[in-house]
């Protein structure tokens, strides 16, 4: 075996037979699949209901059912015991949430207060919020889960969990995989659209935010058992496009009779286009022209057109393979035969109007009207969007509909969802589904404070910002001395690793509507809250098992997890919220819930390993496998991120 692989034997739910250099970084991932046109597998497992059945130590030896998160666990205990103790009250939901303060407890239910305000007055037996509390508790039903609770302040439930509870849930986790902790979501099947660049225009930083905010999105819904149609909306049939065409037939005449393309740099093609439009009117008229040509099925000009959706497609996918993202392409395109049923339905329903010499949809609240036909009969982003919004609906049956782009997009998004909500295609109640989701984000600001850009103004170009963060990661392992050490192999995969994973974490980390600063010293630092410490961090957790020369998959079989000590007990804990994190994130599209999770429990990892000897130590195989299960749970939280871990640095 390649010495840069490691001895750690990987769990098994982990490896997914890639080739063998892919094994050197991440087990998990294949390069074989990391391309933007394929089809996601139609084998999921469907989960439609967001509770989940208590279930108690022994019934959880039976199988490997998904069980859901801890707080959902608990909630549902709590869930028996309001109905016990207040039959009488129907629409009561438990209200637990982790506990502020870790001396009080490790959960809390918060019931009591709002129980209290429900029936004082009305004959009832109580006296104030505590003694409402002390019934929840009273009510609970017998659980290996709990040690005990207590009641603080106005009514709250203090939880503590059982140190035996946690410490089994770990290892079964490690026996049957941390799939089990698979948060169970109320949906289905969801479309995710991201990423989406512009054919014959450079992907700029806003796409890739789109596009790292995006995958993750689809990663966490995917491990949620979630189908995820991940949907790339390029924009590939706008007025540009007669531009192109015509510019492409006055440059090359015979451009088709050639074996190579016409085009070199698309980029710099559609600048000389565009200034060719802006300042001759003649060409303009004529660029006009082509795009009736091509919307009407001209082959002459659907050749061309089609030529230079392939070109960019080409120039996009040099960042979606270092990025590690697939998608399908579903354009504008696409869509564009099933615009006239969409507004017919839209007219039917009452929802378009004539005004100005265009038809729109108005939208109470909003001063400008949504226009989906313009004054010279053709069709825009208006209409695409909601015939896009019909199909995913009706064709594709989804029941979340995502859509990941700049905050500046805000607006319009929420006009399509209203009209769509007047026209009945989506529920009133926002919270129903199935329902639409606009997904914002700010924007990537350079040193300056300024929208990120290169010495010369220009957009950076996605695809030299990745190579650029490679490179200096290469230079770094090399000034470290790796050289000596790795083959060129593993220094290029390592660099590539961290290097991508260091752009994407800097941008995960952070609110996604927030604004941040592009800076690769910052990003690139071991030190502090970078991809680069957290990957560090796992490879260190990596050679503590190595340097031990136990055999991890048999400790899984023969030893068991005991957290005697405190600092033990509190990474155990955590580790156990990773379900939960999860479906907080996904339920508010925030990836970087799972960001702070991930730093946290490398924090908390630390800690133990300070205070708590492991190799050579009495506890050492107990100790041995709560590292292992640190870093299966690190390692699916880097996949979640799009992030390849290091298991050797």
């Amino acid at each position: 075996m390649n010495s840069f692989a490691i001895s750690l034997k990987i769990p098994p739910l982990l490896l997914l037979s890639p080739p063998p250099s892919a094994q050197l970084l991440n087990p998990s991932l294949s390069p074989f699949f990391l391309h933007t046109r394929i089809l996601r597998a139609t084998s999921r497992r469907f989960f439609g209901a967001v509770g989940v059945s208590l279930r108690t130590i022994s019934t959880m030896e039976n199988d490997k059912e998904i069980i859901g998160s801890q707080k959902q666990q608990i909630a549902n205990l709590f869930e028996e015991s309001l109905r016990a103790a207040f039959p009488d009250i129907t629409d009561v939901q438990p209200l637990v949430a982790i506990c502020n303060d870790p001396k009080h407890g490790d959960y809390q239910c918060n019931n009591a207060m709002s129980l209290w305000n429900k029936i004082k007055g009305k004959g009832t037996q109580f006296k104030g919020p505590q003694p409402v509390g002390k019934a929840i508790i009273e009510n609970l039903p017998a659980s290996e889960m709990i040690e005990n609770c207590s009641i603080a302040g106005p009514g709250f439930v203090n939880i503590v969990l059982a140190r035996q509870w946690i410490a089994k849930s770990l290892q079964k986790m490690l026996i049957d995989g941390i799939e089990t902790w698979a948060p169970k979501l109320p949906v289905k099947r969801t479309v995710v659209d991201f990423s989406s660049p512009n054919i014959a225009k450079e992907m700029h930083v806003g796409h890739l935010r789109s596009t790292i905010i995006g995958d993750t999105l689809a990663r966490m819904l995917e491990f949620s058992n979630v189908d995820v149609l991940r949907r790339n909306h390029v924009g590939d049939w706008g007025t540009q496009f007669g531009m192109l065409i015509e510019f492409l037939y006055e440059k090359f005449p015979n451009w088709e009779a050639g074996s190579a393309p016409a085009i070199g740099d698309l980029e710099v093609f559609y600048k000389a286009s565009k200034q060719r439009f802006d300042n001759d009117a003649e060409f303009k008229e004529r660029a006009q022209k082509a795009v009736v040509s091509l919307q009407g099925g001209d082959e002459k000009y659907r050749m061309a057109w089609a030529q230079i959706c392939e070109i960019s497609r080409k120039e996009f996918q040099k960042v979606y393979e270092r990025l590690g993202v697939h998608l399908e392409e579903k354009g504008e395109s696409f869509y564009n035969p099933y615009i006239p049923k969409a507004l017919e339905m839209l007219n039917e329903k009452g929802l378009i109007e004539e005004s100005e010499g265009a038809r729109v949809i108005f939208i109470e609240g909003k001063k400008i009207p949504l226009i989906v036909v313009k004054r010279d009969g053709g069709f825009n982003y208006a209409s695409t969007d909601l015939t896009a919004l019909w199909y995913r609906l009706n064709e594709e049956k989804a029941d979340w509909m995502i859509y990941v782009t700049d905050v500046g997009q805000r607006e319009h998004f929420e006009m399509v969802f209203s009209a769509a909500k007047r026209a009945g295609w989506l529920p009133p109640n926002e919270n129903d589904y199935p329902k639409a989701s606009h997904v914002g984000f700010g924007l990537v600001l350079g040193e300056d404070g300024k929208r990120f850009r290169t010495r010369s103004t220009e957009v950076v170009k996605l695809v030299d910002l990745l190579d650029d963060a490679k490179k200096r990661c290469k230079a770094a392992l090399e000034e470290r001395g790796k050289t000596k050490d790795w083959t060129a192999e593993e220094l290029e995969q390592t660099a590539e690793a961290v290097g991508y994973g260091a752009v994407k974490y800097a941008d995960l980390k952070n609110n996604r509507l927030t604004n941040y600063t592009f800076n690769f010293d910052q990003m690139l630092s071991d030190k502090g809250n970078t991809a680069v410490y957290l990957l560090y961090a796992h490879a260190r957790i990596c050679s503590i098992i190595r340097k031990s020369g136990k055999d991890i998959e048999e400790l899984k079989k023969s030893a068991a997890i005991d957290l005697a000590h405190p600092d033990e007990r509190m990474l155990g804990l955590h580790l156990l919220q990773f379900a939960e994190i999860v479906e907080d994130a996904c339920t508010n599209l925030s990836p970087h819930l799972v960001c702070e999770y991930l730093y946290n429990i490398s924090e908390d990892f630390t800690k133990f390993y300070t205070n708590c000897q492991v190799v050579g130590s009495a506890e050492e195989t107990s100790r041995l496998l709560l590292c292992e299960a640190t870093a299966v749970v690190m390692r699916k939280c880097f996949h979640l991120l799009g992030i390849t871990p290091v298991y050797k640095i």
